[in-house]
């Protein structure tokens, strides 16, 4: 429990089904009262900003490896100054909204708005990235597909918004920043954890796809110095006569149908579809992002172009393969682009080791026995981490709307606090969420 907190003494209704109570002195106002439409052109030295669903608005890092292409002509592209709102018109429904870090250019799909001088745009952020704010979002939200809606400014200004007054508003910014960098230090030390007990979960993993499950077996030399030795009665292949990879297929988010079939990318599970390309058991890794990850897939599921999949096991037990491709030096086999990717013809001339069929069982079975309590383990501390963030979003939501008065509390914290307001998850957990997910859009689209 966090000192300080307590409901306010008086409330009032608003008439409001998302919003419900506030304190008696707080207002509602239309959002018309709170910002003004900023539509300038001609900037074109300005640097373009993006913004994602998880991580608010940011300067985009071209030279970091961005996904998309920059926009030729400069001159279409909007001005947002520095502290302004701006959200994506298709994806603010999404929470695709933030604070402009800097004076920047932004697409003309999306929407720039200027906070007058009692509106603080940090606690603005935070209230329109809530859950009830989304959802009253898209029924403010207008268009012939759904999923496809957008907020344009004429809706977005008809909108209510909760009105604490201003100083309440800065104090409120203070707390949920203060927040925000005590839970993204509790969270990177439960990554830390979580990331020991997978070194040792590999090392199992490893020892067991190189040398199998006998210590005593006789070995032989394999020749590449990343195996080593390995069993005398093993054959030495090219990873080509193992297994067959393919790059995935091109889903982008609006041809999305939700369905039953999992849409698999570099990072895992990111959406589900009415089609499927690839019937389970499968094998998925990452070929753009992520790529020493290496999921096993259980049922029929579509591969995302940003995956490499197993097309053909060629009579290997998938699982076996599934383990086989966790050991396998990928990063030695990465482009040299700036997004790091692998390239599926230098993959199959890595050479591997490969037992029998009936051994490759006994191999998993081994793995699995043997890793049961680095399961348990991990998944305990990623449920921990989890409802960590389901806290945080809840107290963001009743903090803001007004359930909760952290005025005490934020008056005995530092003005100046080492987090950045533009997201409401820490900087590192929000960054794993980023890639390929539904609605994560560039501001400079």
């Amino acid at each position: 429990m966090i000192d300080g907190l307590r409901p306010y003494p008086d409330i009032k209704q608003t008439g409001l089904p998302w919003l419900g109570d506030v304190p008696a002195h707080w207002d509602v106002r239309r959002n018309g009262r709170l910002f003004g439409a900023r539509r300038e052109i001609g900037f074109p030295d300005l640097p373009v900003l993006e913004v994602s669903i998880s991580r608010g608005v940011r300067i985009r890092d071209f030279d970091g490896g961005g996904r998309k292409q920059e926009m030729a002509d400069r001159s279409k592209y909007q001005r947002a100054a520095r502290g302004d709102i701006a959200y994506n018109m298709m994806r603010m429904w999404q929470g695709a909204v933030g604070i402009a870090p800097a004076d920047g250019l932004v697409s003309p799909a999306y929407v720039v708005a200027r906070p007058f001088s009692e509106t603080d745009a940090p606690y603005y952020a935070y209230l329109f990235r809530t859950a009830a704010y989304m959802r009253e979002t898209d029924v403010f939200s207008r268009g012939i597909v759904p999923d496809r809606n957008r907020l344009y400014w004429e809706s977005f200004k008809q909108m209510s918004s909760v009105y604490p007054p201003i100083d309440e508003q800065r104090l409120i910014v203070r707390f949920l920043d203060w927040h925000g960098a005590q839970t993204a230090k509790l969270i990177r030390a439960k990554k830390k954890l979580i990331a020991l007990l997978n070194e040792q979960k590999q090392a199992i993993i490893s020892r067991a796809v190189t040398r199998g499950l006998n210590p005593n077996a006789k070995l032989k030399a394999s020749g590449i110095p990343w195996l080593g030795d390995v069993p005398s009665d093993w054959e030495v292949k090219r990873l080509k006569w193992v297994t067959r990879l393919q790059r995935g297929y091109d889903l982008p988010a609006d041809r999305r149908i939700a369905g039953p079939y999992p849409v698999v990318s570099s990072g895992g599970v990111i959406d589900y579809h009415t089609e499927y390309k690839v019937h389970a058991p499968g094998v998925v890794m990452g070929r753009y992002g992520s790529t020493e990850a290496v999921l096993y897939i259980e049922n029929d599921f579509w591969p995302h172009n940003t995956s490499l999949f197993v097309t053909d096991f060629q009579g290997n037990l998938p699982l076996w393969c599934y383990y086989l491709l966790r050991t396998i030096p990928k990063a030695d086999h990465s482009g040299k682009s700036a997004v790091p990717g692998v390239d599926r013809k230098d993959l199959f001339d890595i050479v591997v080791t490969v037992p029998t069929y009936a051994e490759q069982i006994e191999v998993v079975k081994g793995i699995e026995d043997r890793s049961k309590e680095l399961n348990k383990a991990i998944s305990a501390v990623e449920r921990e981490v989890a409802l960590v963030l389901e806290f945080r979003l809840r107290l963001i939501a009743d903090v803001v709307t007004g359930k909760l008065d952290v005025r005490l509390a934020a008056a005995s914290l530092p003005e100046a606090i080492d987090f950045e307001p533009a997201g409401l998850l820490p900087d590192d957990e929000a960054a794993e969420l980023d890639l390929d997910q539904p609605g994560t859009e560039e501001l400079a689209a």
